[in-house]
Formats: C-alpha cells, sequence, structure tokens
C-alpha cells in the first residue's frame, strides 16, 4: 500500500490554553500581596506609635527630674509633648485642632476617669498660654497624669 491512499488525517494541534482558571500561583500572588500590604501598614503603625510613646516616656521623665526649670515653663513642654504624641498616634485632623475643652475631652476618652476635664490636667486647656501660671497648677500632679495617658 502507498502512503497516498492511506486513509491518514492531517496533524491536529490541541486547543489554545485558556486564562481561566488561572493557575495556583496567581490565587497565591493573588492573596499574599495584599495581606503582605495590610501587615506592613499595621507594623508601620505600630512602631511608629511605640517610638512616639517611648520617646514621650523618656520626654517627661527629663522635665519631671530638670529642677532648672520654672513650674510655666514644665507647664508648656508637657503640653508640646502631650500634643505631639497624640498626634503621632492619631489622625491628625482629628487631633491637631482640638483646643480647650474638647482637647482635654480627647485625653480623658483613653484613660479611666475624668483626670484631664476635672483633675489635674485641666491647667492644660488653656494655662500655658497666659503669662502667669495658675494658682491650681500641680506639676508633679500633672506629670503622673500624662504618664497615666501614656501607657
Amino acid at each position: 500500500m502507498e502512503p497516498n491512499q492511506l486513509n491518514l488525517r492531517d496533524i491536529h494541534l490541541p486547543d489554545p490554553i485558556g486564562w481561566w482558571p488561572p493557575a495556583i500561583g496567581w490565587w497565591l500572588l493573588a492573596v499574599l500581596i495584599p495581606s503582605l500590604c495590610i501587615l506592613i501598614i499595621w507594623l508601620y503603625k505600630r512602631i511608629t506609635r511605640k517610638t512616639a510613646l517611648k520617646t514621650a516616656k523618656k520626654l517627661l521623665l527629663k522635665i519631671k527630674l530638670d529642677s532648672s526649670i520654672d513650674e510655666m515653663d514644665k507647664l508648656i513642654e508637657l503640653s508640646a509633648v502631650i500634643r505631639r504624641v497624640a498626634i503621632s498616634i492619631s489622625p491628625r485632623a482629628d487631633t491637631a485642632s482640638l483646643t480647650g475643652q474638647t482637647w482635654l475631652e480627647y485625653l480623658d476618652s483613653s484613660v479611666k476617669g475624668t483626670p484631664f476635664t476635672l483633675g489635674a490636667g485641666k491647667v492644660l486647656a488653656n494655662t500655658h498660654y497666659q503669662k502667669s501660671p495658675a494658682t491650681d497648677l500641680d506639676i508633679p500632679a500633672l506629670i503622673n497624669v500624662c504618664e497615666d495617658w501614656l501607657i
């Protein structure tokens, strides 16, 4: 029998590979990339918060132990430290514009009781903008309240 007479069909190519369903590697990438992004953001926020709190505790200790600074300057420095920490650990838009009673209420929202609105911390509302210190200014009690807030 001659090859021309054989009943053979022509070469038959398989169907092209479709894009769906994707291989397991693509599924893994689809899960891992967003997960890694979320983890990196969470770690960044955690490290930023821990660094801010650690630095603030050191500054509070320095203010507490420095006897060369008068009470008014200590009050101004305490106010600045607490404000910087609040802006570092919370959204800036929520904390940077707070003043007076709303600032004290914000500080009270993260501690037990009301040590800022009714306690020693109430001097942080406006006293540090005045020329002379308030009569009820108690720096050691204010430092303790600020340390409690940082915990």
